[in-house]
């Protein structure tokens, strides 16, 4: 286990230092001058653009400005944006909405998601297998936009039950409707991985033999059934709620909703170079660490992983 362990753990820096040094360069390395766009109607002068360019180190090699992010990265500095705010308050200020509604959007998909993959898979080839798998085809289909514009018109605009932007009504009404749209398709890849997990399951020959045995049905499926056919759909819920944290750009966009989504968006639409990089570092620490954890809980629920 602590050979696996650290194994894990040289994999998750390697990542890191890969992925990030790509997301930085790719950053930077973006047409347009963001410094000349700071003055608004009122162009810069150039001896102040240089300036501002020396401040931030921006004409020195790609390398030397990336191992010096690395170095105040240690520290847990993220940076400043080049209107000299800290990214790592900006990011504080957007988390509450981003957590709010990742985790509202996971729960739904845990409840509804499992709960469908589970009855179809149990009732394999009936007309509510068929109808579980047409639903989430159709859902999976939808574009995200199409399904949160059509929410906020029916539920919203003609039904009047929920409101359709910002946070004002607080958690949970206000972030009822944007984590549905969020949940949905995720929702709809929960649904087919746990119908073919307990399908694998239920065909498996151990479980024959405590069909066999005369074990009762609640035993077989509640105990035995679903501990092995958990592994993957919890291995997916836990990556996608790692995904979920990371903010939803399409979504706090359309609901205008304050979270980090919507801030990642704002940055890469003004070319705020600083605070791209510091939210994306933030989320790659997010989806990793995620990673880690449940390969290591995978691990203790099959022993047979660390062997892999």
């Amino acid at each position: 286990m602590l050979r696996f362990t650290i194994r894990r753990l040289i994999e998750l820096v390697l990542v890191f230092f890969g992925v990030t040094f790509a997301i930085y360069a790719a950053v930077f390395a973006l047409p347009g001058d963001p410094i000349s766009s700071l003055g608004g109607d009122q162009p810069l002068s150039p001896a102040v653009v240089e300036r501002i360019r020396d401040l931030y180190h921006l004409n020195d090699p790609l390398w030397s400005q990336y191992l010096r992010y690395l170095g105040h990265l240690l520290t847990g500095d993220l940076g400043v944006d080049f209107r000299g705010r800290s990214v790592a308050e900006r990011l504080a200020a957007r988390w509450p909405v981003t957590i709010r509604l990742a985790l509202t959007a996971w729960v739904i998909q845990v409840v509804i998601g499992v709960g469908l993959g589970l009855v179809a898979g149990l009732r394999k080839n009936t007309w509510i297998d068929r109808g579980v798998l047409i639903l989430t085809i159709l859902i999976a289909s939808v574009p995200i936009f199409v399904m949160a514009v059509t929410a906020q018109l029916v539920f919203g605009v003609k039904l009047s039950l929920l409101p359709i932007a910002g946070v004002s009504d607080g958690w949970p009404v206000s972030y009822l409707l944007p984590a549905t749209v969020l949940a949905i398709y995720g929702l709809a890849a929960v649904a087919r991985l746990t119908r073919g997990s307990v399908i694998d399951t239920m065909s498996s020959d151990f479980v024959r033999a405590l069909w066999a045995k005369g074990l009762s049905r609640r035993r077989v499926i509640g105990v035995h059934v679903l501990r092995n056919s958990s592994i993957p759909v919890l291995t997916y819920l836990a990556i996608d709620l790692g995904a979920l944290l990371g903010g939803a750009v399409v979504t706090e966009g359309i609901f205008n909703l304050p979270g980090v989504g919507q801030l990642l968006f704002e940055s890469i639409r003004v070319h705020e170079g600083p605070t791209v990089v510091g939210i994306a570092t933030a989320l790659i620490l997010i989806f990793l660490i995620t990673s880690v954890i449940v390969d290591l809980l995978n691990s203790l629920l099959d022993p047979r992983i660390r062997h892999d």
